[in-house]
């Protein structure tokens, strides 16, 4: 997949703010007192360099509470003003832009719902034309890498430059202890696609739980993301939205200070011996894959004598016992269920779809 944005390099104009970029506010700016609160507890953490408040909030379902409009940016701006921490608000239609803009927002975003629906995404591009507001574009809700690449090609061409990926993590109907899957395999594709595009993180949205949030912070940090974009409420237990996945600014002071920063490079000692173990990898990655053809010239001796002798290309008893056999092997040898699951399920549709060429041959 080839890109072609025209973007200005994260070091131009995310550093001056701050590395790693620390976004905090709560889920939705509620009252006037719950978001000055807020902001003042927030502007005691020396981190913190955003504030960040939901002003309209798509609701799943009609009847609850969706955000205090334009009533919202007034106290938004009042908190700036407290505060001087810029401010960064999410908007679904153009009139949001300009209101957002009247009110002095430092930073715009583009929700998961939104970036889902090109059309949307296309007229607020149209809105943004000719102004130079930053801009911030989360994941779509579904993990499609193209579409949430679509969605900043279409507001870059629009000529904005200053342009931020927020990974919020995907649904998927799976079970899992987080609310969103994070799937980073997607962010991290998405990095080497665009080398130039700062992407943080928004651990509040992949946990749905505030105990998980730390161990995705850290992990997004640990991935050489460029930031986090975290919930924070002065009283997260009385939120009107999203209660369960916010933090008290206590509370996330407290974790940022458990928080490592890694360093992305060292002295010769470090870097010679991360090249030798760098050096293993590669060593193994081709032994993997001269094992993998070597199956793989196996499944096709497989595929011949199943098509010459009318057998099935699916064997389900087979397969069952393969993947049983399989992740009791792998588990014992310390690999996670979910990650042997997902290669198996990979290698096994590539041989399904070469003996199908076959049998169609």
């Amino acid at each position: 997949m080839s890109t072609d944005l025209d973007i200005l390099d994260a070091e131009q104009w995310i550093k001056p703010v701050g590395k790693p970029l620390l976004i905090a506010g709560p889920c939705s700016a509620e009252s006037e007192e719950q978001l000055l609160a807020t902001a003042i507890e927030l502007a005691k953490i020396p981190q913190v360099n955003m504030l960040r408040a939901g002003i309209w909030k798509p609701r799943t379902r009609p009847g609850e509470f969706e955000g205090a409009g334009e009533e919202g940016l007034k106290w938004l701006r009042k908190a700036k003003q407290r505060t001087n921490l810029p401010t960064s608000v999410e908007i679904a239609r153009p009139e949001h832009i300009e209101l957002a803009l009247k009110y002095d927002v430092d930073i715009l975003w583009l929700g998961a719902r939104t970036v889902v629906n090109p059309f949307s995404v296309q007229e607020i591009a149209e809105a943004l034309r000719g102004s130079n507001v930053p801009i911030m574009v989360k994941n779509p809700i579904n993990p499609d890498i193209k579409l949430w690449i679509g969605a900043i090609e279409r507001i870059n061409a629009a000529g904005i430059k200053k342009i931020m990926a927020i990974h919020r993590g995907f649904h998927y109907f799976g079970s899992s202890e987080f609310r969103n899957a994070p799937m980073w395999e997607i962010p991290i594709e998405l990095k080497r696609l665009v080398p130039d595009l700062p992407i943080i993180v928004d651990p509040s949205h992949i946990c749905g739980r505030r105990d998980l949030i730390e161990d995705i912070s850290q992990k997004a940090l640990d991935l050489e993301m460029d930031g986090l974009m975290i919930e924070t409420h002065y009283q997260p237990d009385m939120a009107l939205t999203d209660a369960v996945q916010q933090l008290s600014p206590t509370s996330l002071a407290t974790m940022i200070d458990r928080l490592k920063i890694r360093e992305t490079g060292g002295d010769i000692a470090f870097e010679t011996k991360l090249e030798s173990l760098r050096s293993e990898i590669d060593k193994l990655d081709v032994e993997m894959l001269q094992i993998l053809a070597k199956r793989l010239e196996i499944i096709d001796e497989i595929g011949h004598y199943k098509k010459d002798n009318d057998i099935t290309i699916l064997q389900m008893k087979r397969w069952a016992g393969i993947i049983d056999d399989r992740l009791s092997i792998g588990t014992q040898l310390g690999l996670e269920d979910e990650f042997l699951k997902r290669m198996l399920n990979i290698i096994h549709k590539e041989s399904i779809q070469r003996q199908t060429d076959i049998f169609n041959s």
